[in-house]
């Protein structure tokens, strides 16, 4: 063992019951201010109220101020949503650790279908239960914590700090791009922590280090200048949703695999999930068969999958004997770390236009594209951040890839070239974020807001 590695060791072992004696103490705190952070309604997307978005931004400049960072700023760009930046600057030549995380949240959807308001968080047995709770006000939170915990640490070793709380990762991160670049000096760093993943199961910490692309498309068919009565011309005439229909069918093989020539697929994950476990964390009905053939991590981790996110039809209520001339839908197509998004959106669209069922007219509207990423399997932050994870949980951490994409770390990289990017994240299978009864973990959110400390006082000393 490397003297460097000797000291990391050491420095872990003494900060890990330092840290674990005093979280019991700061997590009544924590989850005070983590439930308040979560009754204010932050979303940001188009048509929404943006004051929760201002008082969420608000809150949190608070929370940072309250964790010992003297340098807090509320800042965005033209048109941007506010975000939260907060630093401690390091001693000279001593690393800078940014903590990332997002402040806004998505749309909560009907209240009806909730167990408890959304935005009345609420707990129940092990979690908390609320919009936001877990992607990602508990990772804003989890890095608080971890600056309570280890500020004297931070004064000792140097080793500087700087919070990016973002308040537009929901609805697209339009202005990340422009924002990390007017406000880079305040932002560069050695090593990037993004809190906005999950672990592998509870108990199970996890890094992410690969993330699937997302590019996105909208493709409308037209067979009719106008609705036209279905008795009078059915037959030799099929209506817009008919025909959109059969084109959406082209773009799965019969396995249930992507169809669409020049897409590609990354190599196989290392690790397999049982097939139980994706049922029970995808609810999937009783008799549905899995779609696409080869590994479950593999499907979910190194393909390409399309889905069919919106269409534009007649409702069900209300629908006339009238012939629909045309229908459009949004398709959302996850790409594979490894090929560029202009590419699968160039092949998306070539397959769309070459499959127009009965000559009907086809258009394709492109959308947003977003990168994937592939992290190195080992560097200085890499084994700092595995270290403090089994420290905290006492368990090794699993390397994972997530299927969702993150397209904002693309940025990150080009930005801040130098960077560490470290994936983390306070989920787990049965969070579900964006969705119904979203909640966390409150065992696994203490285990995050410790082994975050123990990265954040011992990462000066990562054998490189």
């Amino acid at each position: 063992m490397s003297e460097n590695a000797s000291a990391f060791t050491s420095a872990l072992q003494q900060r890990e019951a330092e840290f674990s004696a005093r979280l019991g103490e700061e997590m009544p705190r924590t989850l005070e201010q983590l439930v308040k952070l979560c009754q204010i309604p932050s979303v940001a997307f188009p048509g929404y109220d943006r004051a929760p978005v201002h008082e969420s931004a608000e809150m949190v400049r608070q929370l940072l101020l309250d964790a010992g960072l003297e340098d807090v700023e509320i800042a965005s760009v033209a048109d941007g949503s506010p975000a939260v930046i907060g630093r401690r600057p390091a001693a000279p030549g001593k690393p800078t650790v940014m903590l990332y995380a997002h402040h806004d949240v998505q749309p909560e959807g009907d209240h009806a279908l909730w167990t408890s308001p959304p935005f009345s968080p609420e707990v129940r047995g092990e979690r908390l239960f609320g919009r936001g709770a877990a992607d990602d006000k508990a990772g804003i939170m989890a890095h608080v914590t971890a600056l309570r915990l280890a500020a004297d640490a931070l004064a000792e070793t140097g080793v500087g700090v700087t919070v990016f709380v973002e308040g537009e990762e929901e609805c697209g991160s339009p202005t990340f791009r422009p924002f990390i670049e007017k406000y880079s000096d305040k932002l560069r760093a050695d090593a990037i922590v993004v809190a906005d993943s999950a672990n592998w199961a509870v108990g199970q910490p996890a890094l992410t280090t690969s993330l699937r692309g997302v590019v996105d498309m909208e493709v409308s068919v037209r067979v009719l200048d106008h609705a036209v009565h279905s008795g009078m011309f059915g037959g030799p005439v099929l209506d817009a949703l008919t025909l959109l229909s059969r084109l959406i069918a082209t773009l799965h093989d019969d396995e249930g695999n992507v169809a669409v020539a020049g897409l590609v697929s990354a190599p196989e994950p290392e690790v397999e999930m049982p097939e139980e476990d994706l049922r029970r964390d995808a609810s999937t009905v009783a008799g549905y068969r899995l779609a696409g053939t080869g590994s479950l991590t593999g499907r979910l981790w190194a393909k390409p999958a399309l889905s069919v996110i919106g269409i534009d039809a007649p409702a069900v209520a209300g629908a006339s004997n009238t012939m629909t001339p045309a229908a459009r839908a949004k398709l959302s197509l996850r790409i594979a770390p490894g090929q560029e998004p202009a590419d699968a959106m160039r092949a998306l669209e070539e397959h769309l236009l070459a499959n127009a069922p009965f000559g009907a007219q086809v258009k394709v509207t492109r959308g947003e594209e977003g990168k994937a990423f592939v992290a190195p399997q080992d560097s200085p932050g890499m084994r700092a951040a595995r270290a403090a994870m089994h420290a905290s949980w006492g368990v090794q951490p699993v390397d994972i890839g997530i299927g969702g994409s993150i397209p904002f770390i693309a940025d990150l990289l080009e930005v801040f070239p130098q960077a560490d990017i470290l994936v983390t994240g306070v989920e787990d299978p049965d969070s579900r974020a964006h969705g119904i009864d979203e909640s966390l973990h409150l065992g696994d959110f203490e285990r995050v807001c410790l082994a975050e400390a123990l990265l954040l006082s011992s990462i000066h000393l990562a054998d490189n």
